[in-house]
């Protein structure tokens, strides 16, 4: 059976992920950063399928690091027909108060990895006789977001990028999916400092990684162009088309401030 490679994968949607493809039959290889947390991954989904699986404990954010995880896959020659970009970790606060250096870390894993990882990739996928991308974006993709400034854009950079890589591979095997999860129960909003007021509203709306990744899994089968999980999600990002910039713009500004 072709390997599905998962970034992200130790914890949260990506290790969500690792299961849903894992229940499809889908051989596995994940990584992340920690060794521990991949290697419990791993034994929890081989005791619960019939399914193989391998992992490299890698810092995605470092130089070079995509090359590597490349060429970890073609020297085992693992037949490679999913690729899912889920890596990825978001800022808030104003711009010009957060450090340059993680502003150009989040650049880095948000945007640079899965456009090389895309780019490394593809002619593996086509090697196969029916492959798929997974992008991993956001509801914040959809509109502006003051106070998650540079993480909304790096999202939006993700779903133009996958909706123009889905056409132009329209005519191979390989399908594009983009999928844009909103509030989830993962340690995401915590990492990312966005305050207890955006906490305490996330706990209202938080969707379990296990139903995104259930939502997420099935679109790419189906080989939408993209998703977003759940009704309410829908529902904001219509909204926020459908209202003035500005208008949004402020209303999540306060809210993130």
């Amino acid at each position: 059976m072709p390997y599905a490679l998962i970034t992200g994968a130790s914890k949260g949607i990506g290790k969500a992920i690792a299961f849903e493809l894992a229940n499809h039959k889908y051989d596995l290889l994940l990584t992340a950063r920690s060794a521990d947390l991949l290697q419990l991954a791993a034994e929890e989904i081989k005791k619960q399928y019939s399914v193989t699986v391998h992992f490299l404990p890698l810092d995605l954010s470092e130089l070079n690091a995509s090359q590597k995880l490349f060429n970890w896959c073609a020297e085992n020659n693992f037949p490679v027909s999913v690729l899912v970009n889920n890596a990825g970790f978001g800022l808030s606060g104003f711009f010009e108060k957060i450090l340059l250096s993680e502003t150009m870390d989040l650049l880095q894993l948000n945007i640079l990895v899965p456009t090389q990882l895309c780019r490394l990739f593809i002619p593996l996928l086509k090697q196969q006789t029916q492959s798929y991308i997974l992008n991993i974006c956001s509801t914040s993709a959809y509109q502006a977001v003051p106070m998650l400034n540079v993480y909304s854009a790096s999202k939006a950079y993700i779903l133009r990028f996958s909706r123009a890589l889905k056409h132009e591979l329209s005519d191979t095997n390989i399908s594009v999916t983009c999928l844009s999860p909103g509030p989830t129960d993962t340690d995401w909003a915590k990492n990312a400092n966005v305050g207890d007021k955006v906490l305490k509203m996330a706990d209202k709306f938080n969707m379990s990684p296990q139903k995104v990744a259930a939502i997420g899994i099935r679109a790419m089968f189906k080989k939408r162009a993209e998703v977003i999980a759940g009704f309410t999600n829908k529902l904001g990002a219509f909204m926020a088309w459908l209202l003035p910039d500005s208008f949004v713009e402020k209303t999540t500004g306060k809210l993130y401030k």
